[in-house]
């Protein structure tokens, strides 16, 4: 049986959203966008009830991908785990992911190349630790290599260590030399790496006045 739309008023604490009345009663509230094509008078029938509530589902479950997005650029398994966390169910999460994409909000290759220079930019790692940061980020195999392709682990390896020297200039030799390469262990540097660029920093500290 079909439901008149009685009224629609804009929500006070959302403008985002309009609450729609059928029939005299509050029915439900809706996203603008989703109620953009009701008018006062129209007459629903109960598929079209049902297609709006799917809509409005849809519709939420974007926005709060948006919201996820607002904070930082994200990869497409972050978005997933993000949804899953507050129940979207897995058909509405591809629907979003889709949206995502075609709207260009999306892009798992620019992620992985972003975060690779923004490691490189300002806390340089190793090869091994990005690899273990972009799988955690849920990026596919392809990708971290192609991301990681004109990684230059020398270059990064004496970076890092000379970002770190200051904290041991005042250290002798054997403990400069032990405390830096667990450093840039950490890093993720491997020794044939670390070690060259920790010889390279330490001559330059006892060079510099």
């Amino acid at each position: 049986m079909a439901r008149k739309i009685t009224a629609l008023q804009v929500q006070k604490k959302n403008p985002n959203r309009v609450n729609v009345f059928l029939d005299g009663e509050f029915a439900f509230g809706l996203f603008r966008v989703v109620a953009a094509w009701l008018q006062v008078g129209q007459e629903l029938s109960e598929e079209k009830i049902r297609q709006l509530t799917q809509a409005e589902a849809e519709e939420k479950a974007y926005q709060r991908a948006l919201n996820f997005l607002s904070y930082r650029v994200r990869s497409e398994a972050e978005i997933r785990r993000n949804l899953r966390k507050h129940g979207t169910p897995e058909e509405l999460i591809e629907t979003v992911l889709e949206r995502l994409r075609r709207n260009r909000l999306v892009d798992d290759e620019a992620f992985a190349r972003s975060w690779v220079e923004n490691r490189c930019e300002f806390r340089p790692r190793g090869r091994r630790a990005l690899q273990s940061e972009l799988r955690q980020k849920g990026l596919e195999s392809q990708v971290i290599a192609e991301a990681l392709r004109e990684l230059d682990e020398e270059k990064l390896a004496y970076k890092a260590a000379k970002q770190k020297a200051r904290a041991y200039r005042q250290l002798e030799w054997p403990e400069f030399r032990k405390k830096m390469l667990g450093f840039l262990s950490r890093r993720g540097f491997s020794y044939s790496i670390a070690a060259p660029a920790v010889e390279q920093v330490w001559a330059e500290e006892q060079e510099s006045p």
